[in-house]
């Protein structure tokens, strides 16, 4: 592999081990989910697709939607981080049905609401990256989680940083899921060049 890390030029067999932790990861997620709103969370396949960095703000509806994004770093065995991200809209519903009262009628997070936002986005990265931890036996070490409530392409300027110094494309892992109204959400994991060869000798795949 080159200095900069090309998961195109991956093998077939890596980038389906990697989709199937992100099918298994995404799924313990929504049960989660589930379990904290206390309601029945139906989710769809998850969708992964390998993407240039560059393309993924159009995915979400454009650079200028309005998003929620949980960004944490990772530590232990892998080093990365991990953003989990929500349309504003698709949040405040999640907030609502957490709470059980309606959102502030100004379309602005309360400090109250943050917090719970703050919560559901711990409780489902914390939840995936559990699972990732289980499948390859290595230790996952998450960060604190920080909330961002901004354009997409504001928020994507963080890890788009640091996935300027391992490569230019990105597994990315959009869920569907549903309560009583449909909800996209998207996961981003960005192990540094190093952590994704430990992912894959831990399967036994290097």
């Amino acid at each position: 592999m080159s200095d900069k890390l090309d998961l195109h030029a991956m093998s077939s067999q890596y980038v389906d081990v990697l989709k199937e932790l992100g099918n298994i990861g995404a799924g313990n997620a929504m049960t989660a989910l589930a379990q904290m709103l206390q309601c029945k969370v139906d989710m769809r396949v998850p969708l992964v697709r390998l993407l240039e960095f560059s393309e993924i703000g159009e995915v979400m509806g454009g650079e200028e939607q309005i998003m929620a994004g949980i960004y944490l770093a990772v530590d232990g065995d892998i080093t990365g981080s991990i953003m989990f991200l929500l349309e504003k809209g698709s949040a405040m519903h999640l907030v609502e049905k957490l709470m059980g009262m309606p959102a502030s009628e100004d379309g602005n997070f309360t400090e109250m609401e943050i917090s719970a936002l703050q919560e559901i986005g711990n409780i489902i990265t914390g939840s995936y990256l559990n699972s990732l931890s289980a499948m390859t036996g290595l230790k996952i070490v998450p960060s604190i989680p920080a909330l961002s409530i901004d354009m997409a392409g504001a928020i994507l300027s963080v890890p788009a940083i640091e996935f300027g110094l391992i490569g230019d494309n990105i597994l990315m892992i959009e869920t569907q899921f549903s309560d009583d109204r449909d909800i996209e959400g998207y996961f981003i994991l960005v192990p540094d060049l190093e952590s994704y060869d430990k992912i894959l000798s831990s399967l036994g795949l290097r």
